[in-house]
């Protein structure tokens, strides 16, 4: 039998070392612009919001929280303590009330209250989860089936609140995020497996690397 070269020593010492696979390989990240978009959608629909309530006008400068903004001053923290509009205000842009849901026939305040928000510290809320959940699951899922999910459970979100709140009006993307919760979930639970597999590659890869 013939010597082997080092050449080829080395060669199979390398193969001895590389780490085996234990999960498929990932698909290529999609690039997050919807989740963003969304973000950006919500906070102009508040600061128009405010806009239109013009608390100085309506309410007396005095009275309003911050006066030196203007119009965009906060209604009393007696009547919105998280810093926001008038509940007027709110229903005249498009917040889910449920008398006029059903007895008006405004199903369009299903969708529409989904992009309103009561005050800065709900928007705030509300976008940081938007941003920390969605980015994930929109580089995972792509922007379709992620939109689709936000609307979805928007207006299913929507539906649950005109039945259960009906004394008052409902506006925030909470239902939303609700349902983005859920998918992230059940994403993560599905691939377990996967995620497991690859942190026990990992743990042998860089074991076999300082072997």
């Amino acid at each position: 039998m013939g010597k082997s070269s080092p050449s080829d020593i080395e060669s199979r010492t390398d193969n001895a070392r590389a780490p085996q696979s234990f999960y498929p390989p990932m698909s290529k990240p999609w690039f997050p612009w919807l989740m963003p978009t969304f973000v950006i959608v919500n906070v102009a629909a508040f600061v128009y919001t405010m806009y239109i309530n013009n608390c100085p006008a309506t309410t007396g400068r005095h009275r309003c929280v911050f006066p030196s903004l203007g119009r965009f001053s906060f209604q009393p923290l007696s009547q919105n303590p998280l810093f926001g509009p008038s509940t007027k205000t709110l229903e005249l842009m498009g917040g889910l009330e449920w008398i006029l849901v059903v007895k008006e026939g405004e199903g369009w305040r299903l969708i529409s209250c989904i992009w309103l928000h009561a005050g800065v510290i709900h928007l705030l809320t509300n976008m940081i989860s938007l941003l920390f959940i969605g980015i994930r699951l929109e580089q995972e899922f792509g922007f379709l089936k992620v939109g689709l999910v936000y609307v979805i459970s928007g207006f299913g979100g929507s539906l649950l609140s005109s039945l259960t709140l009906r004394s008052s009006i409902s506006v925030g993307a909470s239902g939303a995020l609700f349902g983005m919760l859920g998918a992230m979930l059940s994403e993560l639970i599905t691939n377990w497996t996967i995620y497991a597999n690859k942190v026990i590659g990992e743990g042998m890869r860089r074991r076999i690397l300082f072997w």
